[in-house]
């Protein structure tokens, strides 16, 4: 939105169509004065008795009422706006936390490009496909924070998303428990809240040390966990990168073989299921991000903060009445 003082235009990219106004006068006095000669050389010196309707000023008349009817239409397309007014909205939606895992099994590349990119793009299209939610981002490896607060302004999600890499948490492991713990803290402050839900994009590879403990705590607090699997069960190698970010090989183990990673859904299934969620596994297509979003929205809307929005009011319709008014005159001299 553009403002040119002291009218805000809503739609200023339409002023191109401005340029029709000046062509459109251009042709309307061109008729005039070509109307103009016509008849003086038909009648000479005798206009106003020889030809009866035709006037000088009724003509000047109809060309300015053509020419701001023209004009007020263009500018109606314009959409001029004042009148500032502010009004409380009453949101609902649902409080909805995303945890991501950023440890290095997530650079395997069973999943194109990797595991992670993977997973961004399926969390971008989970958010896009939201409706009135409030998302968080939570990222988790061997621990875990709170990267963006629960939040319904998705372009800053999506900001504190696109910065996520690997080197974002140091630790090379998984430990699901993490993710658990920072997701339990945050709902904490949320008692009164009926339907706390959590998503965790992660190929399942696990070294959690409390897991059992924490899963019992999100199931005495009502947190539904619903578990994304990345990977495959055929697995990949691990990429491994130096500080320039150029690949110098594979992981190996202790034994100098390449360590394959593999998705273990058994224990993201028990999970969903111990917490009264649901397990999907990545697709090729948009199917698995449809049947999550169908999940998230089977469990009842609550009340959100209200927010104060403050807009502009539409006054296109009073320029598009002078129009219709200025084309009236214009038909009736």
């Amino acid at each position: 939105m553009n403002s040119w003082f002291p009218i805000t235009w809503g739609a200023k990219h339409n002023s191109i169509w401005l340029l029709l106004f000046f062509v459109a006068l251009v042709l309307l006095i061109y008729r005039l004065i070509k109307k103009q000669r016509a008849v003086k050389k038909l009648t000479g010196l005798h206009l106003p008795q020889l030809v009866r309707n035709f006037s000088v000023p009724r003509n000047m008349i109809r060309l300015i009422c053509m020419s701001l009817g023209i004009l007020s239409l263009l500018i109606s397309l314009l959409h001029p706006q004042w009148n500032r007014k502010e009004e409380v909205v009453s949101q609902q939606g649902r409080d909805v936390f995303i945890a991501l895992d950023v440890s290095r099994s997530m650079l395997a590349t069973d999943c194109k490009p990797n595991r992670l990119a993977c997973a961004k793009e399926k969390i971008k299209n989970l958010v896009r496909s939201l409706s009135c939610e409030r998302v968080g981002l939570i990222l988790f490896s061997g621990s875990a924070f709170v990267q963006c607060p629960l939040t319904d302004d998705y372009g800053a999600f999506f900001m504190f998303l696109d910065q996520v890499d690997v080197e974002t948490i140091s630790s090379g492991t998984t430990a699901l428990d993490q993710a658990l713990k920072i997701a339990l803290d945050a709902f904490a402050s949320m008692a009164k809240k009926k339907n706390k839900l959590l998503i965790i994009f992660t190929d399942g590879e696990d070294f959690s040390s409390n897991l059992r403990g924490l899963k019992q705590q999100a199931q005495e607090a009502n947190l539904r966990i619903f578990a994304f699997g990345v990977g495959t069960a055929e697995g990949a190698p691990i990429p491994v990168f130096d500080e320039h970010g150029k690949s110098t090989g594979h992981q190996k183990d202790e034994y100098g073989k390449i360590v394959i990673s593999r998705l273990n859904d058994g224990i993201l299934r028990t999970l969903a299921q111990d917490a009264g969620g649901k397990y999907l596994s990545v697709a090729p297509d948009s199917s698995d991000v449809y049947q999550l979003v169908s999940s998230i929205e089977s469990f009842e809307k609550e009340h959100l903060d209200d927010k104060s929005v403050s807009d502009l009011e539409e006054q296109y319709q009073y320029f598009l009445l002078a129009s219709f008014f200025l084309f009236a005159i214009e038909w009736l001299l």
